[in-house]
């Protein structure tokens, strides 16, 4: 024998009822069935909003016709013409019966948990009878079996408990007088005192009305039929990537429908557990799934975790105070004072110093709870041995579960490590005894965010998604672009790294879609699609969206940009930046950026601000927190600088070589930004400051060598007019230079405490004399790298290296295995 039960969903619509009727067919060839139905879909709810309207006095007729209609229509699409009449006239019979109770209940405007408990029945008495009559009018011989005759409860309305040994012995009764090959069609949800009045098992009734008569029967299997696969790794509402579980313990069920996993619920799955009958959840509409089973076993999967499940709102109380601490039966009376006041505790955790306890219940029961503990303790509270019971509202659990876990060390490590990474604070934490649970209590707004984390720490481990928010689609942002869509493939396939731009903005419009942007139709739907540019705004969507792995990515040289990083980090965001106004500006803010993102847990990477793709800031880094120290910082820092003295040989004027420069695009559309030399003393100040150095921008002596009566001309075409009068300034520096064997540098120097960035003369000796194109060069002389600094050289400049650079920096936030040296 075999019990099947088919959900809302799965009888919906006669379409829906054909395919039930299918699957009946198919598994009446090899089992005698029982099969037990919910009412249709959303009835119950009209039921109860037609039984609230009437005992308010309040209209609730076009709800019943609504109901009526939508019954009597399935009946004339199922049933043939020749019994359409007779199903039509039983089923009007049993609504006359309704529409009297209402009736009733709208005159005397009373509602009585027994009068609410029999109107809500009737959702699944038409599901059946109709359903029975259809399949009687298919050729299969069925029953219609009204659960209220067989099943017996107390007179606990809404909720009612079972009377198991009179339950039993009804179903077994019933089941063995029954026709063999008749399929009998059983109303799910209700049932009935031994006194004959209707009662209902609550939620999951339909569920827990199959175990029940699975467990009477000791049936082979319980089906449920829904419009699912099966359990899932977690919430598809709220997880983008879940996975099916194929196979679960019966107490790893309990753990994930316990924590709101709604597929299942647990009175469903005790008399099957007691009974070890296999319960197989399934798809009505996709029944060639394998969905998902429950039993003893608990069989491995690809993870060491089961699945993730949550609450999304509940309300956590405190009693605390150092009058608790080695006194006995705190805990007694706090939960004895609880239970009498009918508050269901979701979750409890108490300090090992018996200082704290904490319990966990639904906001709706928050204020009795309190009430409840604040009564039981008024004289501790009077005289401050317990402190004043603290609630903490709008919070949520999330509940991490599988059998495995006791046998694996490290899963909590996993789960905090996880969430420390994505800056997600947890209020309170619990793991039972049982080793099978590790729950967390997060902040609501965490609740979807935690879930993600977890779920990708633990069934995606092998694939990482990284949610990018790009400011910048110009000659930077647009190579970054191009150099991911050439680089996605590579970093899925290879590195199990998927990067995905959630968030885009150029100057005019931004736009933000969690579900990802495709980087070949960003540029239309920004167009199409975008809100007006503002950061702020930019900055709010983004947080509000609250997803995991965030990284912002600044390719921008704006300072307004960069005076709101404070927001992104306080918003648990990671920043990669290729702007140097930030950690140019004051060092009050440059302090103040490194100390939130300490504080906030996420990454703060700008190693694209000094070299564009070479690993400078990174190697700097790496000897200050091995305990080495800076004595000397000395570099080339200007791509721009560097090309313009490398190929300046006195042959050519000065001017026409800068002229050059600017038609290659190796300077500013206005070269003056990079003669004046500020650029390369901004990078020199970061420098310093990783270093440990305090330092602000003014404290560096910066020589401009844009000639002083070219700085203030309007255009940059008058500019090069007044650099040529200067051509024979330059000419002099270099013949006195080459008469020494010496070569022009502009050069940054950081050394005893004096930064200057200036041109000077360096000999065949120097380091940087064998520098070309528009290399850059870094040399640290540290007390562990005294006679031969470290040396860091390659291109400095130029959209494609700074494009590599940021995307190294995304890996490195992203924990990305080693990768390849093409980036």
């Amino acid at each position: 024998m075999r019990v099947l039960k088919f959900g809302g969903s799965s009888v919906g619509s006669a379409d829906a009822i054909q395919q039930v009727e299918s699957i009946i067919s198919k598994k009446k060839q090899n089992h005698h069935l029982v099969v037990v139905v919910s009412a249709f879909g959303g009835v119950t709810d009209l039921l109860e909003e037609a039984i609230t309207k009437a005992s308010k006095g309040e209209k609730y007729q076009e709800i019943i016709k609504e109901l009526e209609k939508r019954h009597n229509s399935v009946i004339k699409e199922l049933i043939g013409i020749q019994n359409q009449s007779a199903t039509l006239a039983q089923f009007k019979m049993m609504f006359n019966e309704l529409a009297d109770v209402l009736h009733g209940v709208s005159l005397t405007r009373e509602l009585t948990d027994r009068t609410r408990d029999f109107v809500l029945g009737f959702g699944e008495r038409f599901s059946a009878f109709i359903i029975s009559d259809y399949l009687k009018d298919s050729g299969i011989s069925s029953d219609y079996v009204d659960a209220r005759e067989i099943i017996k409860t107390d007179q606990q309305f809404g909720s009612a408990r079972v009377l198991f040994e009179e339950t039993y012995e009804n179903i077994r009764t019933y089941f063995d007088k029954s026709t063999p090959d008749s399929v009998q069609i059983v109303t799910g949800f209700v049932a009935s005192t031994s006194s004959g009045v209707s009662t209902t098992l609550g939620r999951g009734g339909s569920d827990y009305t199959a175990s029940l008569i699975s467990a009477a029967l000791n049936a082979d299997a319980i089906e449920l039929w829904t419009d699912v696969e099966g359990l899932m790794t977690a919430d598809p509402g709220k997880v983008e990537r879940y996975f099916v579980i194929p196979h679960l313990s019966y107490e790893e069920a309990m753990e994930l429908s316990h924590f709101g996993a709604k597929v299942v619920y647990p009175p469903t799955l005790q008399p099957a557990m007691k009974a070890s009958i296999p319960i197989k959840i399934k798809n009505t509409f996709k029944p060639e799934e394998e969905g998902t089973t429950i039993s003893n076993e608990s069989h491995p999967g690809p993870s060491v975790i089961k699945g993730i499940s949550s609450i999304d709102n509940i309300t956590l109380l405190t009693v605390r105070g150092s009058g608790m601490i080695g006194v006995t039966g705190i805990s007694a009376r706090l939960f004895s004072a609880l239970a009498d006041a009918g508050i269901n505790i979701i979750m409890i955790t108490q300090a090992s110093s018996e200082h704290t306890i904490c319990v966990a219940v639904l906001p709706d029961q928050a204020g009795t709870a309190q009430q409840a503990i604040e009564a039981e303790f008024k004289y501790e509270l009077r005289d401050d041995i317990i402190d004043e019971v603290r609630v903490e509202k709008d919070l949520s659990i999330v509940a991490v579960v599988s059998d495995d876990m006791r046998h694996v060390p490290g899963i909590s490590g996993r789960v905090f490590q996880a969430l420390g990474q994505n800056g997600i604070n947890v209020v309170a934490t619990a793991q039972g005894s049982s080793e099978r649970n590790i729950s967390i209590v997060v902040d609501r707004k965490n609740e979807r965010k935690t879930l993600n984390t977890l779920h990708d720490a633990f069934f995606m481990a092998d694939v990482k998604t990284v949610n990018l928010f790009l400011i910048g689609v110009g000659l930077i942002g647009g190579k970054l672009l191009d150099l991911m869509q050439r680089q996605m493939k590579q970093l899925l396939d290879e590195y199990h790294l998927e990067l995905k731009i959630t968030g885009i903005s150029n100057s005019k419009k931004f736009l933000i879609d969690a579900e990802g942007l495709a980087i070949d139709e960003w540029e239309d739907r920004l167009t199409a699609e975008g809100e007006e540019a503002d950061i702020d705004h930019f900055i709010e969507e983004m947080a509000g969206l609250n997803l995991s792995n965030s990284i912002f990515i600044d390719c921008t040289a704006s300072e307004e940009i960069a005076a709101a990083y404070d927001k992104v980090l306080k918003s648990n965001i990671s920043i990669v930046t290729a702007n140097k106004k930030a950690n140019s500006s004051s060092l009050a803010t440059y302090e103040k950026l490194q100390e939130l993102a300490f504080k906030h847990n996420v990454a703060y990477l700008y190693e694209t601000n000094v070299g564009a793709g070479l690993p400078v800031v990174a190697t700097l880094k790496e000897q200050i927190l091995t305990g080495d120290d800076v004595m000397r910082i000395e570099g080339v820092l200007s791509g721009t600088l560097s090309y313009i003295f490398n190929t300046y040989d006195g042959s050519t004027p000065f001017s026409e070589v800068v002229r050059t420069a600017r038609e290659k695009g190796f300077t500013e559309p206005d070269p003056r930004e990079d003669l004046n030399g500020q650029d390369v003393g901004r990078k020199l100040l970061i420098l310093t400051r990783e270093a440990g150095f305090k330092l602000e921008f003014e404290n560096i002596d910066i020589e401009n060598l844009v000639p002083k009566d070219a700085r203030s001309v309007e255009t940059v075409e008058q500019f090069f007019e007044v650099l040529e009068k200067h051509d024979d300034d330059f000419s002099n520096l270099y013949e006195e230079a080459a008469s020494n064997n010496n070569k022009l540098c502009y050069i940054a120097r950081y050394e005893d405490g004096e930064a200057t960035v200036k041109l000077e003369q360096i000999g065949p000796n120097h380091p940087f004399y064998g520098l070309s194109g528009s290399d850059n060069i870094v040399a640290f002389k540290t007390r562990h790298y005294q006679d031969s600094p470290i040396v860091v050289k390659g291109p400095g400049a130029g959209a494609d290296v700074t494009a590599s650079g940021i995307i190294a920096d995304i890996l490195r936030i992203s924990n990305a295995p080693s990768f390849r040296k093409e980036w």
